[in-house]
């Protein structure tokens, strides 16, 4: 599925990370600038543990620092399952005051994971349930097998998606869908997600079980020769702009072209045009 590295620290492709894995439950690894994210907690379902988050914001830390990195995909290292929502077992053995925290903890990792300012691709190849969806949710593309199942279930357990589930489904296929999606604790399959638009494109699944996670780097792949920076700015003006109106909106399209003009890239990018050659991106 995922390569991955088990070393403590890693330094792959000239990016260096200060955090590679702790106890395999989460791996780092690196393909040409696209980086790996892969969750590896079979007997728990990937389910969002305190150490899971731990380890996620430290990854997400050190990937947002190193501008060699190009793009992300998350996905999971077990068939079946992309994260399955939180650890239900360790959250019973929680004091009511430490549920608070902790849920803080998880949506600010979900946060910083969406704040990411390269392309970021959620690979769903199993159950995306609770917890799991709005990881998923944070990142700016979606691909799913069609046997996938995905659903925000937290109604179910008497309580609401609490890590940006009710702020981000709405976003991303309208409100009417999503207060029945979320009242219903629906669960639907890769299939009618795509349909409903929740993600962007699903996949026959194959017998490796990773269908979703080879179409993600596929897109990776077509996204990587573009400039570095230009990818960044389009992601911050498109981002920035949903939340105002058009008025605003072109203003922030405008800053963000701003940064662009003055660029090594810029220039690479009309010099080989002029010379009918690949342009050789460095993100300068």
């Amino acid at each position: 599925m995922c390569r991955v590295s088990t070393e403590n620290t890693a330094s792959m492709f000239g990016i260096t990370f200060t955090f590679a894995v702790v106890n395999l439950l989460l791996t780092l690894s690196c393909l040409s600038g696209i980086v790996v994210v892969g969750i590896n907690r079979p007997k728990a379902k990937n389910a969002i543990s305190k150490n899971l988050v731990k380890l996620m914001s430290e990854a997400v830390e050190d990937i947002k620092k190193n501008n060699k990195v190009r793009s992300v995909i998350v996905c999971s290292l077990v068939p079946g399952i992309f994260c399955a929502g939180a650890d239900l077992k360790e959250r019973a053995k929680m004091h009511q005051s430490e549920v608070g925290p902790f849920v803080s903890k998880a949506r600010a990792l979900i946060t910083e994971l969406g704040n990411l300012p390269m392309p970021t691709i959620a690979a769903i190849d199993g159950a995306a349930l609770g917890g799991g969806l709005e990881m998923a949710l944070a990142c700016d593309i979606r691909i799913s097998s069609n046997c996938a199942k995905m659903g925000l279930v937290e109604a179910k357990l008497a309580i609401i998606p609490g890590a940006g589930g009710t702020q981000r489904l709405p976003r991303a296929i309208g409100v009417s869908l999503a207060k029945e999606l979320i009242f219903a604790a629906r669960v639907v399959d890769g299939a009618e997600a795509c349909r409903l638009g929740l993600v962007s494109h699903s996949v026959e699944q194959n017998k490796s079980g990773d269908a979703a996670y080879l179409r993600a780097l596929e897109l990776a792949r077509e996204f990587n020769p573009q400039g570095p920076i230009a990818i960044r700015m389009a992601k911050l003006a498109i981002n920035q702009g949903m939340e105002v109106d058009l008025a605003t909106g072109l203003a922030i399209e405008e800053a963000c072209y701003a940064q662009v003009i003055p660029t090594k890239d810029r220039l690479e990018g009309l010099a080989a045009f002029k010379e009918k050659r690949t342009p050789r991106y460095k993100g300068e």
